[in-house]
């Protein structure tokens, strides 16, 4: 029989019981790292400046004294936001706790702890719910989820200093009922497979532990009928491939990976004989360095719904970090972790802040790489292409993944691009102010709906002014992409990819390439094929930012007047600023970003025209950025090719006042359709010409012949570089 601790007065647990035992020890964290936390605690910077950081925050929150409202706001409500103020205290109290072992720390948990206990029995669907399953503390049961989280941690690292009726207190009116409230009680989220239901899964299973429930612990990993159809595990294998992308995109791939990873360290300290840390491949610690090459410098890529600040520097991936770092002790964390400038007051920071003094850092390498998508890896994927190892070297980025469930967008075969330190091409990710009460309580805005998602705000075709999949993304995610080739080493990488099924009798594919060009840095070359059953409009849209410095072709501007593009599926949104007639000869516009200038030169189908417009008409509220875009249209034909080019060049220095290369320094770009490739010759003002042959069989090592500009051109396999002079 095994004596509680606290009834000895000994602070730290040593022990971490497994399921089933009637033991009020941690059993989230290790009992040996708990007792190095609290004799290390002030020997490793990092670490010890965590500390201080919590405690500060706790003390705080100690002073305002104990505060739990009925619920009754929205997002970025007072209520909302106390009752996050709150799982943030009671997490941070109860490591102060072990660390400390200072009571007052525990005494303040508990007190907050037994007001809940009170208040949450009495509590109904919250009144501000909306679209979304109802919360009790909150206005939706994700953030309950949440609370949960946060909550059951700190509750495990106090609850051995409870008196058995505190104890049976607290667990039977606050945390079993939330437990029973999350899963049986909201079975359809529940047993979904997305993020809500994988947080739902963690703070479900995590209380299971602490109670010693194993009926709540197999509810979270098999779902409520515990056939394993829903549950944790079903996640970690449905919603990663086997790449470790998670199918949502990386910015709730960032939102997801907390619950994930947390639940798996509690999982592997109390049913190790799960071996959570291998399955499905050994997902979830590549899940961890994936969300981590999902960024450019430091920020997540912001595809399908998501927030453009959002970077590493968050408590998901504080935690993530660490406990990826714990359970495979791979030093390239440790880089990141000094990078966030923050780790984790567990067992596994400690970790993290110990070997980051010792040194034992390796820099971080961030790749080229094909992110496949889906659980079995054939559902298209997300192909990055860097021009080096650092986290602020050229990025292009070719969106070929599936749809994403209902946080996805309608943007099959996008692309964004990144150079010198910020966004040139760019995704409007979400319409969304977070946590702002005053824009609809956070939440997402109708315009999301009616712009950000549509596939018109993104740099990707448009057919007969609609969206992908008629804007139904439930018929999009059976349809994804085929990623036909990808290359990520040499001067030259590359994707290909197609898409069918995005319009009736519409196929398009995408060739997207960033070739090395010199001291102004890579280069980026777009060809774009689309086939029809049908004469059509076919809109290609790019998104940049900066600022317009010269257009190569007469403009008709709308300088009286902004007439609005369209009347629906996000043209609604569209002001339109000029139009214009290019020939292939001058079919380019530069704008300046930072100290950098951009040309993109086209060479666009016989009769296009030209828009250049700005988001933002039909918003009354001001819910929209306005952002410049460009559109390429062509009308009334079958079939169209788009071939694009995007040059970095020059430089611009205003407090020098200097200005190096400011037009392109490209002369001309060239293009044949031969029998079965492309073949595109771009001439620079100096130098020779650089032809890049495309073949439209992606199969390696099978030879292609093509002529352009009178010269016959050969290579083998799916794309090459071909310099002139050489065959």
């Amino acid at each position: 029989m095994r004596i509680p601790l606290w009834t000895l007065g000994i602070v730290l647990a040593t022990t971490t019981p497994g399921i089933g035992h009637a033991q009020t020890a941690p059993v989230l964290f290790d009992g040996a790292g708990l007792k190095l936390m609290a004799a290390d605690a002030k020997r490793y910077p990092l670490f010890a400046a965590e500390v201080e950081r919590t405690r500060k925050s706790v003390d705080k929150a100690m002073r305002a004294g104990i505060q739990v409202p009925v619920p009754k706001d929205p997002g970025g409500g007072f209520t909302h936001e106390q009752h996050k103020r709150n799982y943030t205290a009671l997490y941070g109290a109860g490591l102060l706790y072990r660390i400390t072992g200072d009571k007052a720390y525990a005494d303040f948990a508990r007190a907050m702890l037994l007001e809940y206990a009170k208040l949450y029995p009495t509590l109904g669907p919250h009144p501000a719910a909306a679209n979304e399953a109802a919360g009790r503390l909150f206005w939706q049961s994700l953030n309950d989820s949440v609370w949960l989280v946060y909550g059951i941690q700190g509750y495990d690292a106090i609850r051995d200093t409870l008196s058995a009726a505190d104890r049976e207190t607290i667990d039977t009116n606050m945390f079993r009922k939330m437990a029973e409230f999350l899963s049986v009680g909201n079975a359809k989220t529940f047993n979904l497979i997305h993020n809500h239901a994988t947080w739902a899964a963690a703070g479900v299973g995590m209380t299971g532990y602490v109670l010693h429930d194993p009926e709540l612990v197999a509810r979270a990993l098999k779902g409520t009928d515990k056939s394993g159809k829903a549950g944790f595990l079903a996640q970690v294998d449905q919603l990663f491939s086997p790449d470790g992308y998670y199918t949502e995109g990386p910015y709730y791939q960032r939102y997801a990976i907390q619950p994930f990873v947390v639940f798996a360290d509690a999982i592997q300290a109390n049913q190790p004989e799960l071996k959570i840390w291998e399955r499905h491949g050994g997902v979830l610690p590549k899940a961890i360095r994936t969300t981590i090459q999902l960024t450019y410098d430091g920020y997540f890529f912001p595809l399908n719904d998501a927030m453009p600040d959002k970077s590493l520097k968050t408590d998901e991936l504080y935690q993530a970090v660490a406990i990826g770092y714990a359970a495979t002790r791979d030093p390239s964390f440790l880089s990141i972790a000094k990078w966030q400038g923050r780790t984790v007051l567990t067992p596994a920071g400690l970790a993290v802040a110990r070997d980051l003094a010792a040194g034992k850092a390796q820099p971080f390498a961030y790749t080229s790489q094909l992110f496949r998508d889906g659980p079995n890896g054939d559902e298209g994927g997300l192909a990055v292409m860097r021009s080096g190892t650092g986290d602020d070297a050229q990025v292009l980025v070719a969106k070929n993944s599936a749809m994403g469930m209902g946080h996805g967008h309608f943007d099959k075969l996008n692309w964004i691009f990144y150079n010198a330190g910020t966004a040139i091409v760019t995704d409007y990710g979400a319409a969304r102010f977070l946590n702002i009460e005053s824009k609809d309580g956070g939440r997402y805005l109708k315009e999301n709906e009616s712009w950000a998602k549509q596939t018109v705000a993104h740099n990707t075709l448009v057919v007969n002014e609609t969206s992908n999949f008629g804007g139904k993304w439930k018929i999009g995610q059976d349809l994804a992409p085929k990623q036909l080739y990808f290359s990520g080493e040499g001067a030259l990488k590359a994707s290909t990819a197609e898409m069918a099924g995005a319009w009736p009798g519409v196929t398009f594919r995408r060739t997207l390439v960033q070739l090395d060009w010199g001291k102004s840095g890579p280069i980026v070359l777009d060809l774009l094929r689309a086939t029809g059953a049908a004469p059509a409009i076919y809109d290609l849209p790019l998104h940049y930012a900066g600022q317009i410095t010269d257009v190569g072709f007469p403009l008709q501007s709308n300088a009286a007047a902004r007439p609005v593009l369209g009347k629906a599926n996000g043209y609604q949104h569209i002001w339109v600023d000029a139009t214009g007639t290019p020939t292939a000869d001058t079919a380019t516009l530069t704008w300046i970003n930072g100290g950098t200038f951009y040309t993109y030169r086209m060479l666009p189908p016989a009769g296009t025209t030209m828009i250049l417009g700005e988001s933002g008409a039909n918003d009354p509220r001001f819910n929209l950025r306005r952002e410049p875009l460009l559109i390429q249209r062509v009308q009334g034909v079958k079939d169209a090719t788009f071939v694009s080019l995007l040059e970095p060049h020059g430089a611009y220095d205003p407090a020098a006042e200097t200005t190096v290369a400011s037009v392109s320094q490209i002369r001309s770009l060239h293009h044949v359709r031969a029998a079965d490739s492309d073949v595109i010759a771009i001439e620079p003002l100096k130098g020779p010409v650089v032809t890049i042959a495309v073949a439209d069989d992606v199969t390696a090592g099978k030879p292609h012949t093509a002529t352009i500009d009178g010269r016959t051109v050969r290579w083998t396999g799916h794309i090459a570089r071909i310099e002139a002079g050489s065959k």
